[in-house]
């Protein structure tokens, strides 16, 4: 499948009816070439957050025009349903709402942020997108999977990555690490075996569409796994890397 596209949506062609006589969602309609889009996954602690900003400083020094963002909390109104959802005071919130509120935190987080910028032909890195709806809310509260699945693609306009890098560690070795630098939040909070079904279902998720995903070890060091990705988007950027 060329990068920046999608094939039809779970359960039947775009815009068609599935089995189930709901109406799918469209594909997503970008271009081919028309921008690069790479998210980054896995659980906690596994320093997604440090390969986005090595990759957005690598494509910076060869003046590729990029830019960096997050789920959820990518825009103003998504911070705040950001504070929401990770406030320990909220524990309460049912999985469905929360499930829905990412749906929407995503859906402007794509509309004002992600889109235009791939539109204007800049590449994209986020830390997280739909798989981490489908980890968490889905496994991890034990959410219909597919029920996620298709919210996010409707939140979306059926927006899928060109690359998603999943960085992988035990969930017990992830949390370690995130408890050791702040207080837990809401979902850090979780049981080791929410955790761990987060983890299974990235794997999972990967090893469905091998050709769109690079699994890499989040134990190895930091400018290791930098290389790796590197390594991946070079040939993905249109010549725009030597």
């Amino acid at each position: 499948m060329p990068a920046g596209t999608v094939g039809p949506p779970p359960g039947g062609p775009a815009g068609r009816p599935d089995s189930s006589g709901r109406p799918a969602i469209d594909a997503d309609p970008r271009p081919p070439g028309r921008g690069l889009f790479v998210a980054f996954e896995g659980g906690e602690g596994t320093g997604k957050s440090t390969q986005v900003r090595l990759l957005f400083d690598w494509l910076g020094l060869h003046e590729v025009p990029a830019r960096i963002t997050h789920e959820p909390g990518g825009t103003p109104p998504g911070a705040r349903i950001r504070a929401l959802l990770l406030d320990p005071a909220t524990a309460g919130l049912s999985p469905r709402a929360e499930a829905l509120l990412y749906a929407a935190d995503r859906a402007h987080h794509v509309a004002a942020v992600v889109r235009p910028a791939l539109d204007a032909g800049e590449v994209v890195v986020t830390d997280r997108f739909v798989d981490s709806s489908l980890a968490y809310q889905g496994a991890g509260r034990t959410l219909d999977l597919e029920e996620v699945r298709r919210l996010s693609a409707w939140a979306t306009g059926g927006l899928v990555p060109d690359l998603t890098v999943l960085l992988d560690l035990p969930a017990e070795a992830g949390l370690a690490r995130a408890l050791g630098r702040a207080a837990a939040d809401r979902l850090e909070s979780e049981s080791l075996d929410f955790h761990e079904r987060v983890r299974a279902t990235f794997r999972d998720l990967a090893a469905a569409e091998p050709g769109r995903y690079l699994v890499l070890d989040a134990a190895r060091p930091a400018e290791a796994i930098a290389t790796a990705v590197r390594e991946r988007v070079a040939p993905l950027l249109s010549g725009r890397v030597a």
